[in-house]
């Protein structure tokens, strides 16, 4: 078995958010031990994949 190594491709984008989601956010990752960017991302593929059909 061949150890493959696989590098994932990112892009910088700024984004919005009100104070008061920011600030969940970051109480939120605190609390679980990762980082803020790990946990927004998260939180957006999460629900993307549980979107009703109808608003995909």
């Amino acid at each position: 078995m061949d150890f493959i190594i696989k590098k994932t491709t990112s892009s910088n984008r700024t984004v919005r958010m009100p104070d008061e989601l920011i600030e969940k956010l970051s109480v939120l990752s605190n609390d679980k031990g990762i980082s803020f960017n790990q946990l927004v991302i998260q939180c957006c593929e999460f629900a993307l994949e549980h979107l009703s059909e109808d608003k995909k």
